[in-house]
């Protein structure tokens, strides 16, 4: 610490060493190119599917299974096996309860890969599995992919039509997410491949008796879901009349051409595990030869996202997540740099700069369907990603750019400009900010059958929204700009309640309150107003007794907060969020960052277990391995920079 600032407060005297550990082992973390990558990992639920995948890669011949996949097989199977509960069951989150679809895929690949079901594990997975329902109470896509192997009645699953190909821009109101699996599934949905089972496999022991197999319309008489389930049921009548074979072919071609479009310029089909795994086996059931180049691509792009490591063990990420962790980690080291330890990154700062330079998007992608006169800009979550640029990394890539300069300023101020003006046009009507889209809300699109992924669409955010304002008003945005005093009423009309604002991509509701109270003292809100205060009050009160937070991945089911154990990453956020809010002081800020820095590693990383980060609520969780360390350092060092009390 520099001899000439001293601290009244004693934990500001152990915080500069805590940030010194903290930023020598990220700094340890960089790659010589100049970004970061940590690992991003979820629930057995990817394993489960790479063994089906094998199976259709593979296929059985004379009854037999005999993939050469094997030995990575057994792997997966392990690596299932070692994340079952001790009640036979699966969850999709760490400390979360038993998920029937995660189970139901779970059963399939254990039983498929050759595991007897008189197994005791299959035994007790079993009994977990007719007690939540069968296999008949899994979600959709789970029916789907099964149906592909004769495993479920194809007339009992949700149509997915090629044909809503023709029906001009209504696949950009869906979240881009769903219209990149969507779209390879209809054309594999459509087909009439089936791939075969090795001889005597079926799922029979998981069939809840007598539960219809059918999905069932709403309880209501008039509805979006029954007015979906009707239009089923004529998609399904459809599939038997002459207009098919008129609208099929030219449906299919365009989604196929649609496709193809997308994996250019990407690694992969919108980087992202289902739709690279939907684009192969759509691609077989078009007819592709094994050595098409483009089938090559696509098949090494998805394999790329296992982890087969000794010391790591045996895991599939569901897309790389290099671009976010850079911004994420340039951020904290700035914030570093600016308190008393004396710590000069300028030279790491710089790399990550020129590196996330070359990151940036100059095509038009799906975005520009809504916002043709958009100049190209903004910034990707993966290492290739061209048709998807998302919001919120182009946000937090312009704040991690922010402090870090690069090789080119002349380059660097363009590119900044560039997005600011990306991320403007891209505003909602409502004045907030979605991830990928604008204005992609369509709820009753919610009630499609094959829609119970929980992630349609893909509305504005208070999380987002926060990260947006952040942004703009580091780059000259002012508060009275018309679109920085949208977004701002945007989060005072979306705060809840409670005082707290909803997280949709962080657990849940201290990310949200985090991220809004950064974006409004950044706007220069003041830390007077009644929402600020609240909000602040909200943190205060939900502090666990170990001076820490930690709130469980329930609060999207419940639509409320629920406390879980302390985390590193979620204790940072709430910490932060109360710096934002003028709380420079207080013994919940003080015992914060005690918690951090008295949980902190000897090599000045933190542990962190449980699942922070959210795919889609109650369906996908995600643990972001960057979260647990670049936060808590991020907290720290603000609490130095803002709350100090030199004399």
């Amino acid at each position: 610490m520099s001899p000439q600032v001293q601290y009244a407060d004693p934990v500001a005297s152990k915080a500069v060493g805590a940030v010194r550990k903290a930023s020598d082992f990220m700094l340890r973390r960089q790659h010589p190119a100049g970004f970061w990558w940590e690992d991003l990992t979820a629930d057995t639920t990817l394993e489960s599917d790479y063994i089906l995948f094998q199976l259709w890669l593979y296929r059985v011949e004379k009854g037999v299974w005999n993939p050469p996949t094997r030995s990575t097989i057994d792997r997966a199977v392990a690596s299932i096996l070692a994340r079952q509960l001790p009640n036979g069951g699966f969850n999709i989150y760490p400390q979360g309860p038993v998920e029937i679809s995660a189970c139901v895929k779970a059963y399939f690949s254990l039983k498929v890969a050759g595991l007897p079901a008189s197994d005791e594990r299959m035994v007790r997975l079993r009994d977990q599995i007719l007690e939540l329902g069968g296999i008949q109470a899994a979600n959709s896509y789970t029916k789907l992919n099964l149906s592909l192997f004769g495993l479920y009645p194809k007339h009992c699953v949700p149509s997915v039509p090629p044909e809503m190909m023709l029906l001009g821009n209504f696949i950009y109101e869906m979240s881009s997410w769903s219209r990149a699996i969507v779209i390879p599934l209809s054309i594999i949905a459509s087909s009439e491949v089936r791939c075969p089972v090795p001889a005597g496999f079926d799922l029979k022991e998981i069939v809840k008796p007598g539960v219809s197999f059918d999905f069932r319309p709403a309880d209501e008489f008039w509805s979006f879901k029954n007015f979906f389930y009707t239009a089923d049921s004529a998609l399904k009548l459809y599939e038997k009349s002459p207009l098919k074979s008129l609208l099929r072919p030219m449906s299919i071609e365009k989604c196929e051409k649609w496709m193809l479009e997308r994996l250019q310029y990407s690694d992969g089909l919108a980087a992202i595990y289902p739709p690279m795994m939907y684009s192969v086996m759509a691609m077989d059931v078009l007819g592709y030869a094994k050595d098409d180049q483009r089938r090559v691509d696509a098949l090494k792009h998805f394999e790329a996202l296992m982890v087969d490591d000794e010391g790591k063990g045996f895991y599939f990420q569901p897309c790389f997540s290099v671009v976010w962790d850079t911004a994420i980690a340039a951020y904290a080291l700035a914030e570093v740099e600016a308190t008393p330890a004396n710590l000069d990154v300028q030279q790491a700062l710089s790399r990550c700069a020129d590196w996330l330079l070359t990151k940036e998007c100059r095509r038009k992608g799906d975005w520009a369907v809504k916002r043709p006169k958009l100049e190209p800009s903004g910034w990707y979550f993966e290492f290739a990603n061209e048709f998807y640029p998302d919001i919120d990394d182009t946000a937090m890539v312009l704040i991690g750019l922010d402090k870090a300069k690069a090789a080119n300023l002349t380059g660097q101020e363009a590119a900044a400009r560039r997005a600011v003006n990306w991320l403007i046009g891209m505003q909602g009507k409502d004045g907030g900010w979605a991830a990928f889209d604008v204005d992609n809300k369509w709820e009753f699109l919610s009630d499609v059958p094959f829609a119970d992924h929980n992630a349609m669409l893909d509305p504005s955010c208070p999380d987002i929204t926060g990260r947006v304002i952040d942004a703009l008003a580091r780059y000259g945005i002012g508060a009275n700009d018309p679109a920085m005093r949208r977004g701002i009423q945007y989060l005072i009309d979306s705060q809840e309640q409670d005082g707290s604002w909803y997280g949709r991509w962080g657990v849940n509701y201290i990310y949200g309150t985090f991220l809004a109270l950064k974006g409004l003292r950044q706007a220069g809100v003041s830390d007077r107003e009644v929402y600020v205060l609240r909000a602040g009050e909200w943190l205060r009160s939900n502090q666990n007794s170990d001076g820490g937070w930690g709130e469980s991945c329930l609060s999207y089911d419940k639509h409320t907060y629920v406390n879980g154990p302390s985390t590193a990453s979620q204790t940072a956020w709430a910490v932060m969020g109360l710096l934002a809010g003028g709380d420079h002081t207080s013994e919940s800020v003080r015992k914060g960052v005690e918690h951090l820095i008295e949980t902190q590693r000897e090599d000045g990383s933190w542990d962190e277990e449980l699942a922070t980060g959210t795919g889609f609520p109650k369906v996908f969780y995600l643990t972001y391995h960057m979260y647990r360390n670049a936060f808590p350092m991020m907290a720290i060092a603000m609490y130095l920079n803002r709350g100090k009390e030199a004399k």
